[in-house]
């Protein structure tokens, strides 16, 4: 077995995720609309549940995480771990492990077609430069060029990140 090329150990990810919620801090600051994260299933999850716990120490406002589950490869089905979810007029923050191509991300959003929220965000932990669909991330904690065969996998063990490696 290949010893693993880490670009994330588990404390520089631990320190970029305090630094991202700081960044959506200082953006919703005086904000009072509830914030909906939602977490891309598995990994996409666990950075949503940690940003979310985070946020929870600097912000009032009513914080509700959920999943969504969509198979990566063929988007056709997305569907939201609570499928009844108002998102109107309130503000959602999509997030995720790795942003590639921006594929799962701009599936992701589809549930949010049907309501009038009050802003839509992004948040990435390693974003990788291989855009094919118009998805910007908002928040960003790596940035990373490798090359298109290279896969970038993060971590995680009983709900923490243990850190990202290229594959």
């Amino acid at each position: 077995m290949a010893e693993r090329k880490y670009v994330l150990t588990k404390e520089v990810a631990e320190q970029k995720l305090q630094r991202l919620a700081l960044e959506v801090v200082e953006n919703l600051e005086g904000d009072d609309a509830e914030l909906i994260i939602i977490g891309i299933r598995n990994s996409g999850k666990v950075v949503a549940d940690k940003i979310g716990a985070l946020l929870r120490l600097h912000l009032t406002v009513p914080i509700k995480i959920v999943s969504v589950i969509l198979n990566k490869q063929t988007p056709k089905e997305v569907f939201l771990s609570e499928p009844n979810l108002d998102f109107n007029n309130k503000n959602v923050i999509v997030m995720d492990d790795v942003v590639n191509s921006g594929k799962t991300l701009l599936y992701a959003l589809r549930p949010l077609l049907y309501f009038q929220p009050k802003k839509i965000q992004t948040l990435v932990l390693v974003e990788r430069m291989h855009k094919l669909f118009p998805v910007k991330s908002d928040y960003i904690g790596l940035t990373i060029a490798t090359t298109l065969e290279a896969n970038i996998l993060v971590e995680t063990k009983d709900g923490e990140i243990m850190g990202a490696y290229i594959e």
